[in-house]
């Protein structure tokens, strides 16, 4: 079988192995492939197999690519695979779920972490001189927030949410949430509340939703204006959730007191985008899920997603 992975570098920059892929078939990888579909084809070839993160895979590749009988998305999101195509051609499409829980929960805490403390900001004020020149003990010119007995709502309330959930009650935070299945595990970890409840009761806002038509600019001006004033919002799942010139101007105006992003509506990020420039705005470059463990369990994950389908028991179907 021959397996081609068109996106690879991210994923694995040469700190983990692909043999279990190579024990599979004759695998072709290339670090980074270009969105222009006669290039997609050309690396596909007569491959049967092809595994990829971000590289867009629509019906005109699948068309001219009449060997292919298998996708495999290196991530939980598949946005970027036309699945009704897929599916019309017999090309079976999996993805990984729940491979960077754990890195994503503690990344979002991170974010949160530097919103109230601004560890990173005081750090380089001392390294600055700032503190050698300081007449007292100590100084600080950001608040430093308590978050017990605030508010942490969560849009989006599945693996990733819960666990951000029981992260927020670990530091003694109520918890609201949203989602399209409540279950047993979320109802112990937080109460599911419609959207403008949490909106309006939330000091933390962080986002783990898919990013689906009814979710896209799920914060925008409307929603942003019926949240609390000075609300702080996190964004570990997709760009598009947020409108972008939105939440600077809520920024600009202290409605929004604070926001900690990882990712952004267009990646990599554009240098016209008006959030560089907006006050009480961390953003970092959509790393949350990158940690060594989580990228080695996905690896894994996609191995035996392909090992699953050879033998003819598929797993991770969608």
């Amino acid at each position: 079988m021959r397996i081609v992975i068109l996106d690879a570098y991210s994923i694995n920059p040469g700190d983990l192995s692909w043999d279990g892929l190579r024990e599979l078939g004759e695998l072709t990888i290339y670090d980074r492939t270009p969105s222009e579909p006669a290039e997609i084809i050309r690396r596909i070839g007569d491959a049967e197999a092809v595994l990829l993160s971000k590289v867009p895979m629509g019906a005109e590749v699948m068309e001219h690519c009449p060997n292919l009988r298998y996708i495999g998305a290196l991530a939980t999101g598949y946005n970027v695979i036309d699945t009704d195509a897929a599916a019309k051609r017999g090309i079976a499409v999996t993805n990984v779920p729940k491979y960077s829980t754990p890195a994503v929960a503690q990344f979002t805490l991170a974010l949160l972490m530097e919103l109230t403390c601004h560890v990173g900001h005081h750090d380089q004020a001392v390294k600055e001189g700032r503190w050698c020149r300081c007449k007292d003990f100590c100084f600080w010119d950001a608040p430093v927030i308590e978050l017990q007995g605030k508010t942490m709502g969560i849009i989006g309330f599945g693996s990733i949410g819960r666990a951000v959930g029981r992260l927020a009650r670990a530091l003694d935070m109520r918890v609201l949430a949203t989602g399209s299945r409540p279950c047993p595990e979320g109802e112990a970890i937080g109460s599911y509340v419609d959207l403008d409840t949490l909106l309006a009761e939330s000091d933390v806002i962080s986002l783990h939703a898919p990013l689906f038509p009814s979710t896209h600019h799920i914060v925008c001006g409307e929603t942003i204006e019926k949240m609390k004033d000075g609300v702080l919002i996190l964004n570990t799942a997709r760009g598009p959730l947020i409108e972008e010139t939105a939440l600077a101007r809520a920024l600009e105006s202290g409605k929004v007191g604070g926001a900690a992003l990882d990712v952004v509506d267009v990646e990599p990020m554009r240098r016209d985008n008006p959030l560089l420039q907006a006050r009480n705005c961390i953003i970092t470059p959509h790393i949350a899920w990158a940690s060594v463990e989580a990228r080695s369990r996905l690896i894994d994950a996609v191995t035996e997603n392909l090992r699953c389908w050879m033998a003819g028991t598929p797993q991770n179907l969608v």
